[in-house]
């Protein structure tokens, strides 16, 4: 536990305060920033040329018994209840009929030139819908705008958790709110919750490029557009770690690879940063350890 100095009764109205405007109150290990209006930046043209660079398609998979979706109670968000149909479930282990596993992050770990300067892409949307986060995997490249909105009537509060971008606690109480921010640090991953719904979270990949990328409820994925070489591929689960693969990309070829989890990786998650909440009663910052 972390105790915030100065008057006990003065900080813990600061900080209830803090909550219900929304101020972005997370922690920087550091000392990057992670602003609501970026600095806009000059023009930057994509640095591959599209004739000459190949592609990386494939599919994760998950081998072994396939544990139960965990129920989520929705019963005093009658709203989000029934916007989930009343059968909401944790999508922390989401597997197809055939071993599909969703909600896994792939991206290039080694091998780009890291003199290429990327274009950081088109906005991407991380939604509150039914009490849940939408998607519950994001990928970004550094600098990308992400708008964070709220699509619910009820009240929200996003707080995200980073160790090397900054983080922010930011409240939001009515259906329509919106805001943006961005990562200017690689890091994988990001830490979000939901300090008001505490079923809330989801996860968000900071890379220095754009070749990142999230398998689907098919358990497949694409990067396109890489420059021809030999790349170290990782792929990122919440409960099962991490796994790699080592590709070889050849001008204009389509190079195909298979990530396999199983049960006996869910001992080792990925470590992240704890979170960080505000304890109302004593006016006190607590850390926990992130939730699996």
């Amino acid at each position: 536990m972390l105790e915030i100095p100065g008057n006990r009764g003065l900080v813990a109205f600061s900080s209830v305060l803090a909550l219900i405007a929304g101020c972005g109150g997370g922690e920087a290990s550091s000392g990057a920033a992670s602003g609501d209006q970026p600095a806009a930046g000059a023009v930057v043209e994509h640095p591959v040329d599209a004739a000459t660079a190949g592609s990386v398609s494939g599919t994760v998979t998950f081998a072994g018994d396939v544990p139960a979706p965990a129920a989520i109670d929705m019963a005093d968000e009658p709203s989000c209840q029934e916007e989930t149909g009343g059968n909401a479930v944790r999508e922390n282990v989401v597997v197809g009929s055939g071993g599909e596993l969703a909600n896994v992050f792939v991206y290039v770990k080694e091998g780009l030139d890291s003199s290429l300067e990327f274009p950081a892409g088109d906005p991407v949307v991380l939604d509150q819908r039914g009490c849940t986060y939408r998607p519950h995997i994001v990928g970004l490249s550094m600098g990308q705008l992400l708008t964070v909105r709220n699509s619910d009537d009820v009240l929200h509060n996003i707080n995200a958790t980073p160790t090397e971008n900054r983080g922010f606690n930011r409240s939001q109480p009515q259906v329509g709110m919106e805001f943006q921010t961005s990562f200017p640090t690689p890091e994988v991953m990001i830490p979000v919750r939901c300090d008001v719904h505490g079923w809330m979270d989801a996860y968000v990949g900071v890379t220095p490029h754009p070749y990142h990328a999230v398998s689907d409820a098919d358990g497949m994925f694409a990067m396109d557009r890489l420059p021809p070489g030999d790349y170290v591929l990782e792929a990122w689960h919440e409960l099962y770690g991490t796994a790699t693969q080592s590709v070889t990309v050849e001008q204009g070829g389509m190079t195909s690879v298979t990530f396999e989890f199983n049960e006996t990786m869910a001992g080792r998650p990925v470590p992240m940063g704890p979170v960080l909440v505000v304890d109302h009663a004593t006016g006190t910052m607590l850390r926990t350890t992130p939730r699996l």
